[in-house]
């Protein structure tokens, strides 16, 4: 279902977090909402206060269900398979479905994820991502940081991920790829 350009009034009062700032907030009931980006399973929308991000989770206070708008799998993205090993490449797949509310490109397009360290043991796996932010003053660094947590541990088998963000190298628009590049116009 595609949820870019609708505008939707809340049915339940709907924890957000305001962009850029990254503070929590609640948009109240009977709001009406514009939904300007849906991308990763969750949506930066307009409200009277400016820019907010909703989380998948909330859906309902938008009168959807998940089922309802399944979160797209970024391209050449692939789901593990219960008892499936975990692979290099799963996890930064499921990276790829993390997204800057603002920026219409996935965190390792962007060229913010730095590194993926996996610890393979008997009870299970252990994933380190070391990524950063186009900004340090970013306020929803915490954020995007959860998103990219959660979606690793969603793949079966991971029993731990630990997602830090750091500032070294800093970030600038040559780490991008080209597909994102091309995606913001850039070339």
């Amino acid at each position: 279902m595609k949820l870019n350009g609708r505008t939707f009034t809340i049915t339940r009062d709907c924890p957000a977090v305001q962009i850029p700032s990254g503070i929590t907030i609640v948009i109240p009931q009977g709001t009406e909402i514009l939904v300007t980006q849906h991308l990763g399973g969750n949506l930066t929308v307009t409200y009277p206060g400016g820019l907010a991000r909703i989380s998948e989770v909330e859906l309902d206070a938008l009168g959807l269900k998940p089922e309802d708008i399944a979160p797209k799998m970024a391209a050449g993205a692939v789901a593990a398979s219960d008892g499936a090993e975990v692979t290099d490449k799963q996890i930064w797949d499921k990276l790829r479905n993390v997204y800057d509310p603002e920026i219409p490109v996935n965190l390792v397009d962007l060229g913010l994820v730095y590194s993926v360290d996996v610890d393979r043991k008997p009870e299970g796996v252990s994933v380190a991502v070391k990524m950063t932010l186009t900004a340090p003053g970013c306020g929803m660094g915490p954020t995007i940081a959860e998103d990219a947590r959660r979606q690793v541990m969603s793949l079966p088998g991971v029993v731990d991920a630990d997602v830090q963000i750091v500032w070294d190298p800093p970030w600038n628009q040559s780490m991008m790829s080209e597909a994102g590049k091309m995606k913001l116009g850039l070339i």
